[in-house]
């Protein structure tokens, strides 16, 4: 029977749990780890079959109609077709969909819809991760334009309306380079008269006497604002341009594409904070002291004027430039002086460490590791000449502390105006399981990690050095972000366990990037609704329906993430097509039973070296969970051992190309391959040079 190949995980089905055997749980050679709860199908509710992308396999039969077809997505198994195009056709991307499957045939039958384009070109291919992801990408309807603001826009008195005129603030953006999608800018000034300032805040100060008493110890205040785009003025509830918005979810991020939420004339232009002109914002406002303590936390609707979007190096040169005292740089200062001193508390209490790795896993607690890496792009091709780990400065830090701050001082808000209908982000405490691996990684360098808590956990990973070994802390940072559990958006009403494991924090939403996260966009009304800016709607309050939205967040972002690892993949292997085969120094960050998974530090890539091969003599391979080590031959390796890899792109298969690593040192007889650096530092013009001149 056939109808399991095509049973995919999106499937909805009938399950009947299958109890092992009495027999086989008796058997004290199978440890408890090694059972798992089994079942059958046996019954399918709905098929959630979709038009399939891949490539076409021509029958060897001359003039045959009837041909098989590939998917790219190797869960999905062949479908047999039936056109008069198989010429035209092979060695392009097309499209499928599923007709049916017979009882009595090996594959299901389909018919062809479209023809992509040549396997390898990047227009084709980025269209197929699109489709493979489930990725909405259409231009938009002109149901969906119908009810963009008109050009010219300017702010009228309307829009004035419950909103506080703060054009006078020094406000700026700093965000990375290119960015057209400005979400958030931020201000700080120091207030004057600090000590009378305080006497208004601490009302219960009210005698002449309390107020002598309180001038003589003078300290500064100031005031810091997130300012957010206010693009819930724009998208009204349940017109066509919210359900469009609502159906994308999230703006999906490719390395040479954006797949904007929201359209281009509101994304890039007038929900964009850009410098020197008037935007509608949505602001949070403290009142803090000079130990970043807050005590005032005001919302209001705003209109303000950027008075210069910077980059995140222009705006660490600003803070540590000797010569500039301008008003810009001065509240850079200030927000970076205040910034440092809410890491630092987050630090004191244990739930974030002052290591500062590859990457900094934004939005968490825990300062875990991740490589994230850079294309550089040729300005004529397009195509990637260099590719770099990203680096991080003290004002990604400083924005990102401010913008955490101001996404859980929403939530506390939300919540208590609407404890049973708010949209909340949370991050569920990884089973003990999850740590496994990690915990042996670091028993086998004689270093304790704990994990009963996240304050334990971020503890020991700071205390886990290395003097000989200074990228031991990283690598162990990289296997700890292996460990977490996904974050998830969910209605309050609807669960009781609001805990941000990452965070360490009761709770948390997101507030500060509507342009690109619906879900920013639903928050932005609940918080509207809240301070009496905007009248709430049936939807906003129905509990059921903010579950089913929350559904879809998940599902979207869980794509676009996919999608972003694809198109990184993608344009990885266009990298070393071009570059050719390179050497590579490595760490083991895993070990199997027949291969070793290592991560590459300059390029930030990681991938598995195979011990095992088709049509080769198999090595004496001795696996070691419990270390965890793989011995192969006389050689042993364990995790974060130094290696030398083999860096190729594997074309054997147009479909499905890859990269290939292949070990280089240490050296064993039979596995190991000579390096090949002929290629190494040599970028494109110059090989088609050399190939000329020979």
């Amino acid at each position: 029977m056939p109808l399991p190949r095509i049973l995919k995980h999106q499937d909805s089905v009938v399950l009947c749990h299958n109890l092992l055997p009495e027999k086989v749980l008796l058997k004290s050679a199978v440890s408890e780890k090694m059972l798992k709860p089994t079942g059958r199908i046996v019954g399918i509710i709905k098929r959630n079959w979709r038009p399939y992308c891949g490539m076409l396999s021509k029958s060897d039969i001359k003039e045959s109609r009837r041909h098989l077809f590939t998917p790219a997505d190797k869960r999905i198994p062949r479908i047999r077709i039936e056109t008069r195009q198989a010429s035209t056709l092979e060695g392009r991307r097309i499209i499928v969909a599923v007709d049916g499957w017979p009882r009595s045939s090996r594959y299901p039958n389909g018919h062809f819809v479209k023809n992509l384009g040549e396997v390898g070109d990047k227009e084709t291919e980025t269209e197929v991760l699109l489709l493979e992801h489930d990725v909405p990408h259409q231009p938009f309807s002109q149901a969906v334009l119908g009810f963009l603001p008109k050009m010219p826009w300017s702010i009228t008195e309307q829009d004035m309306e419950n909103r506080e005129d703060l054009r006078h603030l020094c406000v700026c953006s700093v965000d990375p380079p290119g960015c057209t999608d400005i979400d958030d800018a931020l201000h700080c000034r120091e207030l004057k008269n600090g000590n009378l300032e305080v006497f208004v805040l601490i009302n219960s100060i009210s005698t002449f006497t309390q107020l002598s008493m309180l001038a003589s110890f003078y300290f500064y205040l100031f005031k810091v604002g997130v300012h957010i785009a206010d693009v819930s003025h724009f998208i009204r509830p349940g017109n066509a341009l919210d359900q469009e918005s609502a159906r994308r979810g999230t703006t999906v991020y490719l390395c040479e594409k954006r797949i904007d939420m929201v359209p281009e004339l509101l994304s890039s232009n007038l929900c964009s904070l850009r410098s020197n002109v008037d935007r509608l914002a949505f602001s949070c406002i403290w009142e803090m002291n000079d130990n970043a303590e807050i005590l005032k936390t005001r919302f209001t609707k705003s209109v303000i004027n950027s008075k210069a979007s910077l980059t995140y190096a222009e705006a660490q040169m600003r803070i540590d430039s000797a010569t500039m005292n301008d008003n810009i740089t001065t509240s850079l200062r200030g927000l970076n002086k205040l910034a440092k001193i809410l890491k630092k508390r987050r630090i004191e209490k244990g739930y974030i460490s002052p290591k500062t790795p590859t990457k900094i896993c934004l939005n968490s607690a825990l300062t875990l590791s991740s490589p994230e890496v850079r294309f550089h792009m040729d300005s004529e091709t397009h195509d990637p000449i260099d590719l770099q780990t990203k680096e991080l400065r003290e004002t990604n830090s400083m924005v990102e502390e401010f913008m955490l701050l101001a996404n859980i001082s929403v939530a506390k808000k939300i919540h208590e105006e609407f404890s049973e209908h708010a949209l909340l982000r949370k991050h569920p405490a990884p089973p003990p399981s999850n740590y496994e691996i990690l915990v042996k990684a670091a028993k086998s360098k004689n270093l304790e990690i704990k994990t009963d808590t996240a304050k334990s956990l971020a503890d020991s990973l700071d205390r886990a050095d290395s003097p000989i070994f200074p990228y031991l802390n990283t690598l162990l940072r990289i296997l700890a972000t292996r460990c977490m559990m996904q974050a998830v958006y969910f209605c309050s009403g609807m669960d009781n366990d609001f805990h941000h494991y990452g965070l360490a924090s009761p709770i948390y939403t997101h507030f500060t990037s509507p342009i690109r996260r619906y879900a920013d966009i639903i928050v932005h009304r609940l918080l509207a609704v809240a301070i009496g800016a905007d009248c709430t709607y049936p939807e906003l309050t129905d509990k059921h329906k903010l579950a089913d939205l929350c559904k879809n967040l998940n599902f979207r972002h869980k794509m676009a993430q996919y999608a972003q690892r694809a198109s990184v993949a993608f344009h990885t292997q266009l990298f070393f097509k071009s570059k050719g085969i390179v050497s590579e120094e490595a760490y083991i960050l895993f070990v199997k039973k027949n291969a070793i998974v290592v991560l590459i530090p300059k390029y930030g890539l990681e991938g598995t070296v195979f011990f095992e091969e088709k049509d080769k003599p198999k090595p004496r391979l001795i696996y070691d969970d419990e270390v965890p080590s793989l011995k192969i031959e006389d050689t042993v390796f364990h995790i974060f051992d130094k290696v030398k890899v083999k860096i190729m792109l594997d074309s054997s298969n147009l479909q499905h190309q890859k990269i290939r690593m292949s070990l280089v040192e240490p050296q064993i007889p039979g596995i190991s391959v000579p390096p090949d650096t002929s290629n190494t530092d040599m970028n494109e013009p110059e090989r088609k040079k050399k190939k000329l001149q020979k």
